[in-house]
Formats: C-alpha cells, structure tokens, sequence
C-alpha cells in the first residue's frame, strides 16, 4: 500500500476509533476578539459550541489533582482547593462503548504512539474491512493527540485513556471507543497538572 492510500485509510476511521484520524498538520492563531482560528480556514472548533476551559465552582469530597469526568455532560473536572476545578470539554464513548468507575493515573506521555487494541483490529476488520496498523508512531495525526494520561485499576490497565484529538469538532459529542478526548492544547495543560497515581473517577 503507497503512503498516500494508507494515510486515506487511516482518515476514514475517525469515527470509530479511540481518536479522529482527521486532516493533516493544522496551525492555529488568535483573532483579536480571542477567538481561535484555523489558518487552514473555518473555526477551531468546527461544529462545535465548546468555548474552552474555565475555573469554576466546584464543591466535592475529593482531594485536589483528583479528575472527575461527567460522561452526561461531556466534562472533565480537575479538582482544585477552595471549592474550585478547572473544566475541561470532553468528547466521550459512543453507545455500547461507555465506562464508569474509578481508576489512577499510572503514566503520562508526550505524543503517544497509538497501539490499537487486538479487541478493535478484529472489530475493525470484521465489520468494516479495514485493517489497522498494529502501531502508529507519536505526531500531529496520531489519533491520541499530544498527550496521553494511562488510566490503571488495581494495577492493570485499563486500555482507556484520556488523550488529546486532532478532531476538535468532536470535543462535546460521543464518538470514541470509551476514551476520554480532549483539545490538544487542553490535555497539554491537564497533562502538566496532574500528578502519576492522581485518582479518576468517571460517571
């Protein structure tokens, strides 16, 4: 298979694998009034409502650098002192691909190579006839983004993660195979803040 087939094939997954194999390298800029721009053309955040993460108020019982994320309302919530968390927009699972529970953060990474599970190459291949690449080396259109937090339960892996998206348009709807995804530049500043064993809890 030439590159230019195989990087075709890879785009057409974007709606049914854990990230969005979407158009290659993007840069984007601010406008005057703030508001993010693609210089490729259209709004950074497609179709999207999402505005960007905000402090807000936040009463809870966990200790802060826990992350709540509200699979109903497509949020992430990083835990701050003083009754305060900074939200985060997430995209979430799709039907029959969503999660709940608790779990620890037990590895960050800098632009992830992308291991698709065996379960979802077989899937892949059963029901669509594409065949994924057992591995996809870090970058701009790798589908985890450029960061990626390892969620563990009990010591093993849970093959979830909360990982960045070169599909913006999809922060705010359920399109993943249960991943947790998150603007580039939104899962940088998660990643910086949280800590290796911080607690997640999903709901």
């Amino acid at each position: 298979m030439d590159r230019r087939l195989f990087l075709s094939s890879l785009a057409a997954l974007a709606a049914t694998t854990t990230g969005a194999l979407a158009e290659s390298r993007t840069h984007f800029n601010f406008n005057n009034n703030g508001g993010r721009r693609s210089t490729t053309g259209g709004s950074f955040f497609g179709r999207s409502r999402y505005r960007g993460k905000q402090t807000i108020s936040y009463k809870t019982n966990e200790k802060p650098g826990t992350i709540i994320v509200s699979t109903r309302k497509r949020k992430l919530y990083f835990v701050l002192a003083d009754n305060k968390a900074i939200e985060y927009g997430v995209g979430v699972g799709r039907r029959g691909f969503t999660w709940s529970g608790s779990a620890r953060i037990a590895r960050k990474a800098e632009w992830p190579a992308w291991h698709p599970p065996k379960e979802m190459i077989e899937r892949e291949k059963k029901q669509y006839g594409r065949t994924l690449p057992a591995r996809m080396e870090g970058g701009p259109n790798n589908p985890l983004g450029a960061r990626a937090l390892y969620l563990y339960q009990g010591g093993r892996d849970t093959l979830y993660r909360i990982h960045g998206t070169n599909a913006p348009a999809s922060i705010g709807t359920a399109q993943s195979s249960g991943c947790i995804r998150m603007l580039n530049e939104e899962v940088i500043d998660l990643h910086n803040r949280v800590k290796i064993g911080a607690k997640v809890i999903v709901s």
